[in-house]
Order: C-alpha cells, then sequence, then structure tokens
C-alpha cells in the first residue's frame, strides 16, 4: 500500500491541519482518491487526535472541492471543504481550506457549515474578488453533484473503493 499525508493549509499559507499516513487508492489526471482509517490527526494549533471511522477521500484537481465520505455502521455521511484543488510533492498531498463545508447526510438532509468563519476570513485573510466567485461557483457546482447523486454521492461507489482498501489490507497482512 502506498500511504501519504494529506496536509491543508488556511490562505495565508499557516499549516490548518495534517491527517497522518493515509493509503491512496487511485490516482490519474482527474481526481485522487485516498481512505484513512483512524489515522492521527494534528491541527494547527497543535492539538493530536485520531479519526474514528473509517473514511474514502476525493480530491479533485480541476474542482475547488473535496469530499470525505466517512462509512458509519450502515451508511455513510458525506463532509465537503470547499478548498482549493489539490498539489501531491514529496510531503504529501496538499489544499488551502477555504472554510465553508457541506455535510450530507444519509436521510437527504444538506447542512452548509461555517459561512460564518468563510465571511469573516474573506477580510481577515483579503481574499480576492476572483477567490470569492470561484468558491461561490465551486459551491453551485457541488450542491449541484449531491441534488443529483453524481459520484463520489453515491454509496455503493464509496463502497467499493472501501471493499478496494480492505483487500489491499488483507494483501498487506499475508507478507
Amino acid at each position: 500500500m502506498e500511504y501519504m499525508d494529506i496536509i491543508s493549509y488556511k490562505h495565508d499559507g499557516q499549516l490548518h491541519r495534517v491527517w497522518r499516513n493515509v493509503v491512496k487508492l487511485f490516482e490519474d489526471s482527474e481526481i485522487t482518491v485516498l481512505i484513512n482509517n483512524e489515522v492521527d490527526v494534528i491541527d494547527g494549533d497543535g492539538r493530536k487526535w485520531k479519526t474514528r471511522e473509517p473514511a474514502v477521500c476525493y480530491f479533485f484537481k480541476k474542482h475547488w472541492f473535496n469530499v470525505i465520505c466517512m462509512l458509519r455502521k450502515e451508511n455513510v455521511q458525506y463532509y465537503c471543504n470547499l478548498s482549493s484543488p489539490y498539489v501531491i510533492d514529496k510531503e504529501g498531498l496538499k489544499y488551502i481550506d477555504y472554510d465553508l463545508d457541506i455535510k450530507l447526510f444519509p436521510d437527504g438532509e444538506v447542512l452548509e457549515l461555517d459561512r460564518d468563519e468563510y465571511d469573516f476570513n474573506i477580510k481577515y485573510y483579503h481574499y480576492s474578488d476572483k477567490i470569492i466567485k470561484i468558491i461561490d461557483d465551486n459551491m453551485k457546482k457541488l450542491l449541484a453533484m449531491i441534488d443529483k447523486r453524481e459520484d463520489p454521492f453515491n454509496n455503493s461507489c464509496v463502497y467499493s473503493w472501501y471493499s478496494k482498501y480492505l483487500d489491499l489490507e488483507q494483501q498487506e497482512d499475508k507478507k
């Protein structure tokens, strides 16, 4: 299995959060799919914690958001971060977190989170009009994908990636 860190930053380059040793499942010219399962997380302020459940993570090279699909007992809960497209270097997969989040619950409820943080950071970090427009446009694109249940907002797609991860883990255990 190939491991890497996920590293998120704020607009000014300040470290926001690091997920340690996540597993890379897939990468092509459009997307990278990772999975974390009880991995160590370090917040920018130094606080450390562990993820509680497996999560399939989709990072896009052309969209300004990423999607974290948390596998909880008998359902999937989706957490979407408005963010820059990612880059990968020797340190890991990196992106800028733009504060706004969308949560999709198993019952179909969609909830916008952290609007107040985003509105504050527009001024604090001096987001340009261009960045604000990109975030607004990508929020609309994200909500349309959710509404249509396009991948990755499709439980069978998420479980398929999770199954691939379990197969890789089993192969690793045999070594």
